[in-house]
């Protein structure tokens, strides 16, 4: 298994496509680029286990959703966002429910720390509708989809697994599908809170960053689980693998060409770098001076996009 230290599927392809000199699509997996707006919807399929071993992630639907310039996200562009990731989370929820069947949207992260917010801030924009459905129906459309909505902590803080926590409220209030959201780990800088991910096929909290927790899927909680995943960091050495690529680009636009240079810039360097960073503890996670804005401007796309698909 490759070290592909990022969460996202289409990143994956692309590397385990490099490592492999496969020019053409990877057996097993299927794939669909579409732009619209300036914004790319990557759709990544999954068909078998030949796919699933060559990178790494479970048989399903992966859509990547490739944002421009949410630090300075206007009003209107977060509505437009909101809009297209709620029409991807509906084509998710047709596979798996019917229009009224309960939902439980759970945020992964903690609070306190900020590139690991997301999951938590949008908790507290989701309009939940189970309880007023129960003890004052007559005060909303009966036709009204039971939302509940929790953001469980992190295990550091409870000393309880998510899972655990997970499964306590499944077994309890018996929702039909579940609804996860949480930070990820990217290899490019460029897409750290400009990239949603959805998939339906759960979520391994912690996976990016080697901080590895028990995943959330049907395999765990016995109902379908929708993840929409949004990077917030990289580790310093795939920022330092890319910076590389950007300065062998500059040098070669330079000197025009040199065979070492080619070389070295074909080659997936992380490995090495990583090594070379480890012994020092050096290998930090890494994120953008801006994330504050940036996590505020996507809680705002992701909680209104699924407000509006559920």
């Amino acid at each position: 298994m490759y070290n592909f230290r990022t969460d996202l599927a289409d990143e994956r392809r692309d590397i385990y496509k490099k490592a492999n000199n496969i020019e053409n699509e990877v057996e097993g997996i299927q794939t669909e680029v579409k732009e619209e707006e300036n914004i790319k919807t990557t759709v990544v399929k999954i068909l078998d286990e030949k796919g699933e071993q060559a990178i790494g992630k479970p048989k399903g639907n992966y859509i990547t959703i490739d944002l421009k310039k949410l630090n300075i996200a206007t009003v209107e562009d977060i509505e437009k966002y909101a809009k297209i990731l709620s029409e991807e989370i509906k084509k998710l929820l047709e596979i798996h429910v019917t229009q009224k069947d309960d939902v439980l949207v759970v945020g992964l992260g903690n609070i306190y720390v900020t590139p690991d917010a997301l999951g938590p801030k949008v908790i507290n924009e989701i309009e939940v509708t189970r309880h007023i459905l129960k003890y004052m129906p007559e005060y909303i459309d009966p036709n009204t989809r039971p939302i509940s909505a929790v953001s469980p902590g992190v295990l550091g803080t409870t000393g309880i697994e998510t899972l655990e926590i997970i499964k306590g409220i499944v077994d309890n209030i018996k929702p039909k599908l579940i609804i996860v959201i949480d930070a990820l780990a990217s290899k490019s800088i460029e897409r750290i809170s400009s990239t949603i991910q959805l998939s339906d096929t759960g979520i391994v909290p912690g996976a990016g960053v080697g901080n590895t927790r028990k995943e959330l899927s049907i395999n765990t909680v016995g109902i379908p689980v929708i993840a929409i995943g949004v990077p917030t960091v990289v580790d310093l050495a795939t920022i330092t693998d890319e910076c590389l690529d950007l300065f062998i680009t500059k040098l070669q636009d330079e000197a025009k060409s040199n065979d070492y240079l080619n070389q070295l810039k074909e080659n997936d360097n992380y490995e090495e770098i990583r090594k070379a960073l480890i012994p020092k503890d050096y290998n930090m996670i890494v994120t953008p001076k801006e994330i504050d804005n940036l996590i505020e401007n996507m809680k705002d796309v992701v909680a209104e996009g699924i407000n509006l698909a559920l």
